[in-house]
């Protein structure tokens, strides 16, 4: 048996008819070839998975495909415009991604806390991070890159979802 959804991936409408038990991640995978989203543990204890689902950070492998019926949902792939987001730009300019397996979940996860708090202290960056693990880098060049992106109109380029972050 499918379930029909429609959802909007990185501002595209999608009609989907999916598995009532398939994930999130799963669909974004496996349907739409989204594959900058990574699986990682399976039971939302890594963050590798992080997308923005109507603004806020998820992870993708806890959200049954049906729940996104008729949310937005933003994957790294949706982030950057014609050039990488600043974001992406600061990961990879202050060596905050090593094998990048972490790094599309601590990016978007980055973009919801800066698209609430413009300018966060470290002990809000790290918390806001919390969820998403590393086992290369340390947590100190990912909060450097944030922090460099804080209270930047760089920052502040539209995409889609721009909610509060939770």
């Amino acid at each position: 048996m499918k379930v029909r959804i429609n959802v909007i991936v990185n501002g595209e409408k999608h009609h989907l008819e999916v598995k009532p038990n398939h994930t999130l991640v799963d669909v974004l995978r496996e349907e739409l070839s989204l594959t900058g989203t990574k699986k990682g543990c399976g039971s939302g204890k890594c963050g590798s998975c992080t997308v923005l689902m109507d603004g806020r950070p998820v992870n993708s492998c806890l959200i049954l495909a049906p729940q996104a019926d008729g949310r937005e949902v933003v994957t790294i792939e949706g982030l950057a415009g014609r050039e990488p987001h600043p974001l992406q730009k600061a990961f990879a300019e202050k060596g905050a991604i090593q094998c990048g397996y972490c790094a599309p979940g601590m990016i978007l996860t980055a973009k919801a806390l800066l698209d609430v708090n413009p300018n966060p202290q470290e002990e809000e960056i790290r918390f806001a991070i919390a969820g998403n693990l590393c086992r290369c880098t340390g947590y100190s060049k990912t909060v450097e890159a944030i922090r460099s992106c804080a209270n930047s109109s760089r920052n502040n380029r539209p995409s889609a979802g721009r909610k509060a972050y939770a």
